[in-house]
């Protein structure tokens, strides 16, 4: 069986106010082209279809529009959880129209798995699928007390009792995998996911996920990566865009899983195409050095953040000349040498001596490190200076 696993979305996201649906039209359209050449089977989203729980009425078509061409009215089976972007309710309340397409849309932990008789494969999924689980959600109450330490622990034992009920209906003669939208301690976070839920209560171990599937596909981080620690196969596919700039230079990606009954489950990536990158120009020689960039077309499709260094104000002029060449422009930050040369000596102040001398060594010898006997001897020939000065 070929499981495809996709994650984060945000249909609707902006970015500083600039749509990004085209680009996330791009890429859903390139995810129903992988679905066909790979020939996959089962698609399956951890989360966060929307950025809002009140998403515009063209993410929604969009959203719908996709299912439907990734199902290919039921030749796919296509299983969505709720993210915490998500609102639960809205997300599921198509459910008795796209049933019958074989896409199930889950809003809210349930207590029972999903299974999905799979023809193409000849074989049966069974599911575990965890919407994401918030306290409101499971509808209780962790504890007591604001003590974070005592939430995260009671937290990471309800997802653990969630895991194991639900993972108890696994069958041998099944394809047992587990879904869900949540924070796993260990995973690399970026600037577009919400603080909040990345870290503090809602924070769940490693070893927590089932240990009886073969594969755990996992939403909410937006880099893709793979959880150390684990205890099965588990892994972020990560966000299809990048949705902000800490996301500068990532690779983004599907994962393509390969699994049987009875046997563990193989993985891949496969790399994306679709959606302007966001990079980051760095203008240490002043507004003459952008403009040799403009005429270069250097990233003439990409969302830009823009740092340049200067010793005057730039004017509106400027800044409107500069956008006009070009429409990626998404910050245009200046940097003033004077503060910049504060910002050092700040800097500067803050360090010990042991790391001052550290620095002005590494500058004299072009990068070498000081051995522990010379940064001695030279805390004592400064202690005796101080000594000296003091008397």
């Amino acid at each position: 069986m070929r499981i495809l696993h996709t994650a984060d979305w945000h249909l609707g996201k902006t970015l500083e106010g600039r749509s990004r649906l085209e680009e996330q039209a791009q890429f859903l359209e390139e995810l129903v082209q992988i679905v066909e050449d790979e020939q996959i089977d089962v698609i399956v989203m951890a989360g966060d279809a929307f950025d809002t729980v009140n998403p515009p009425a063209r993410a929604e078509q969009l959203f719908y529009e996709s299912l439907s061409a990734l199902s290919d009215k039921g030749k796919r089976q296509v299983v969505v959880i709720s993210g915490n972007h998500d609102n639960p309710d809205r997300l599921s309340a198509a459910s008795p129209l796209t049933n019958e397409q074989g896409i199930h849309l889950i809003g809210y932990p349930t207590s029972d798995i999903i299974r999905v008789d799979v023809p193409s494969s000849s074989e049966r999924l069974s599911v575990a699928a965890l919407a994401y689980p918030s306290e409101a959600r499971l509808n209780e109450v962790l504890a007591e007390t604001f003590d974070e330490k005592l939430l995260r622990d009671h937290y990471n034992l309800k997802i653990q009792q969630a895991f194991r009920h639900l993972s108890a209906q696994f069958q041998a003669d099944t394809v047992n995998i587990a879904t869900s939208h949540i924070y796993v301690a260990g995973g690399s976070s970026t600037d577009s996911e919400r603080p909040i839920e990345v870290g503090g209560a809602y924070t769940v171990a490693a070893d927590s996920l089932p240990e009886a599937a073969c594969y755990v596909a996992l939403g909410h981080l937006h880099r893709p990566q793979t959880i150390k620690r684990a205890n099965t196969i588990a892994r972020y596919s990560g966000s299809p865009l990048a949705y902000s700039f800490s996301e500068s230079g990532y690779a983004k990606s599907v994962t393509i899983v390969e699994a049987k009954p009875n046997e563990k489950a193989n993985w891949k990536e496969v790399f994306l195409s679709s959606g302007k990158p966001l990079v980051k120009w760095k203008a240490t020689e002043g507004l003459h050095q952008v403009h040799e960039w403009l005429s270069e077309r250097r990233d003439l499709n990409a969302w830009i953040d823009l740092e340049i260094h200067l010793t005057d104000q730039l004017s509106i002029e400027e800044i409107h000349q500069l956008r006009k060449q070009h429409n990626g422009f998404i910050h245009i930050r200046p940097k003033f040498q004077e503060l910049q040369q504060m910002e050092e000596q700040k800097k500067q102040e803050k360090l010990s001596i042991e790391e001052r001398f550290v620095k002005f060594y590494e500058r004299q010898t072009g990068g070498g490190q000081p051995d522990e006997k010379t940064v001695q001897l030279f805390l004592e020939l400064a202690n005796e200076t101080q000594e000296e000065e003091a008397t």
